[in-house]
């Protein structure tokens, strides 16, 4: 089973920066995606970005040209890269892998790290 374990976020003001890694520990084989998302309370988790197994990048509409993701296969991180943050950027943000690993395909969740957007 892999472990992921988030860092990165704060306290930011509107038009801010932040990044956001993600490091995973464990055997796995396959990586078929890494992705980020977000949840604010009383809402659902929403996915933000996806870095597919072929390197292709999704975004969510709301964070298109403003996020980027990113992966570092050498240490099994992956990123994001949040500009120009919004208020309604703040959220508790999650990265979750999609792996496969002693022949079966599993997901595993970080435990999430803050973002506050506020002057």
């Amino acid at each position: 089973q892999v472990q992921l374990v988030e860092s990165g976020g704060g306290l930011v003001q509107p038009g801010g920066s932040l990044r956001l890694s993600c490091v995973a520990s464990g055997r796995f084989s396959i990586i078929y995606a890494m992705n980020w998302y977000r949840q604010v309370p009383g809402k659902e988790r929403e996915l933000v970005a996806t870095i597919r197994q072929d390197g292709l990048l999704n975004y969510a509409d709301s964070v298109k040209g403003r996020f980027t993701a990113s992966r570092d296969n050498v240490k099994n991180t992956c990123y994001l890269q949040m500009n120009s943050l919004k208020p309604e950027d703040a959220a508790v943000y999650y990265c979750n892998w999609d792996y496969r690993a002693a022949g079966t395909s599993r997901l595993s969740w970080g435990q999430g790290t803050q973002v506050a957007v506020s002057s």
